[in-house]
């Protein structure tokens, strides 16, 4: 007689996922789905895993990444996978997938060296995904940036009439492909061109649709405050939901004004608005090093997105075809140059065009005061650059949260930590029957060991994979079993619920 479960863990310590203590069960799938919980002694299945001492959480929900064309390009995505990741959200910062050709250009600019196939709008990069079938789940944003780009280029100014509805029709395409909502990036080109009433005229496309309004702000720096009120305004006139994308202060000079922002979310969440936030547990940023240029960081403005940071504050993560460059500061690269700070970074650029970098702009208090605060979910914003040293929240942002804050510092408990980067992010996103432990939720699951749980990875050496991950299913197919990445590729495309 065949075993009535496909996978059987016995004897876990089991978090729901929704923020209750932990219980100690049996979880039983069967296909894709959750099909028992609770006392399954007498149960068969085909593969039978005793998770005694281990811990049991629905699969970690990334609520910020960039890994639209690593689906693609990558698709075992062991970098995600191997840290318990089981969906990724993508699309963020306005980097969307489609349309196509202004897509490649921007992901050019982000991550290099990526090739995909061809595909059609926000529909064709679905299908793709199907096709490809990644390792983990891939929720889409369509991106303002990328459709902004296909209607106008990169002019500094406000759409035509003809342009705008460009726009929209772009956007009303991604939104019956499924997309989850719109992305702005209001730093980058062309994104940072933008107007308050553009954004509102676009996410108003998405009300009563489900679709929310995420954005990467005009300002994380001296600007942060009239930046959160501008998002809480685009998403209060729209009426459609917000969500802040990797909240911080930027900057030392505005270190502990996240106290300030935190309090304008929840002055909108008390009118009534459906407004919140994600983070990665670092104090270092992590982006294109064009926009730290752009934004004034090398030449002591502050009217620039990201506050005042220093040459000795940015570090060249991943530099094509210049591997020397990389793990060493701007300040560095400058006096081996010759020359001021801002031009050592535009020979960079000029030499390597896609270079990214790690900008160490954040205070410790800050990052745990956002980590506490009810309204933050967990997103690594993670860039898959091929090669180079990427930041390490790629990898290990998760585990970092859950080992180093929650159970060494105790910033808040396992229960709630496992909430803000499983239930809370579905729930958020509209990724139903995803991020939580029941009787017919999908099988994405994490098994890990609550006491070595840690993120290993450094800024010297960023590409380790977190210790303490033990199995992960994704869809009820073992990915990675013994902390071995199985390369079952058993990801799916979402899509937003009534498409």
């Amino acid at each position: 007689m065949s075993a009535p479960y496909d996978v059987l863990l016995r004897g876990a310590e089991v978090y729901d996922g929704l923020g209750s203590p932990p219980v100690q069960a049996d979880i039983a799938f069967a296909g894709d789905r959750i099909a028992a919980l609770g006392s399954l002694d007498a149960a068969r299945a085909t593969l039978d895993i005793d998770a005694t001492g281990l811990s049991v959480a629905p699969g970690f929900i990334d609520a910020h990444t960039h890994d639209d064309l690593a689906a693609l390009n990558q698709p075992d995505m062991g970098f995600k996978l191997l840290g318990g990741v089981t969906t990724c959200v993508v699309g963020n910062c306005g980097f969307g997938a489609a349309p196509f050709k202004e897509a490649m250009q921007l992901f050019d600019g982000l991550t290099p060296g990526l090739s995909v196939p061809h595909y059609d709008g926000h529909a064709g990069y679905a299908a793709t995904v199907e096709t490809v079938r990644p390792g983990v789940n891939i929720a889409a944003l369509a991106g303002h940036g990328t459709l902004r780009l296909a209607a106008m280029g990169t002019a500094d100014r406000q759409p035509e009439e003809r342009e705008l509805q460009h726009m929209k029709d772009a956007l009303g395409e991604a939104l019956d492909a499924g997309v989850f909502g719109l992305s702005s990036g209001l730093i980058y080109v062309p994104g940072r061109y933008s107007q308050t009433s553009e954004l509102i005229e676009l996410a108003s496309d998405m009300r009563d649709s489900g679709a929310l309004y995420a954005t990467h702000m005009r300002d994380e720096g001296d600007g942060l405050l009239a930046s959160v009120a501008e998002a809480i305004d685009i998403g209060e006139q729209a009426q459609v939901p917000v969500q802040i994308s990797h909240h911080k202060a930027s900057g030392r000079a505005n270190w502990g004004r996240v106290t300030e922002s935190l309090k304008l979310i929840e002055l909108a969440q008390a009118r009534g608005l459906d407004v919140h936030c994600d983070q990665y547990p670092y104090t270092a940023g992590s982006t294109i090093l064009v926009a730290i240029i752009e934004n004034g960081a090398f030449t002591g403005s502050a009217q620039g997105g990201i506050g005042t940071v220093g040459a000795d504050d940015v570090v060249i993560a991943g530099a094509p075809g210049h591997p020397q460059w990389e793990g060493r500061t701007v300040a560095a690269l400058a006096a081996e140059f010759g020359i001021p700070a801002r031009a050592a970074a535009l020979r960079v650029v000029e030499h390597a065009p896609g270079t990214t970098a790690i900008i160490h702009m954040m205070s410790e208090d800050d990052v745990q005061q956002v980590l506490r605060h009810p309204s933050t979910m967990i997103g690594s914003d993670g860039i898959p650059t091929v090669g180079g040293r990427p930041h390490l929240r790629l990898y290990n942002s998760f585990a970092r949260v859950l080992g180093h804050y929650s159970r060494d510092l105790g910033v808040l408990s396992m229960a709630d930590a496992i909430y803000r980067m499983t239930g809370f992010t579905a729930n958020k996103f509209g990724l139903n029957g995803r991020g939580r432990i029941e009787i017919g939720a999908f099988a994405d699951a994490v098994v890990f060991d609550a006491e070595t749980l840690i993120d290993q990875g450094t800024f010297e050496n960023p590409n380790r994979y977190p210790a303490g991950i033990v199995d992960v299913f994704v869809n009820g197919v073992a990915s990675v079993r013994a902390g071995v990445s199985q390369t079952a590729r058993a990801g799916r495309m979402l899509r937003r619920p009534g498409t």
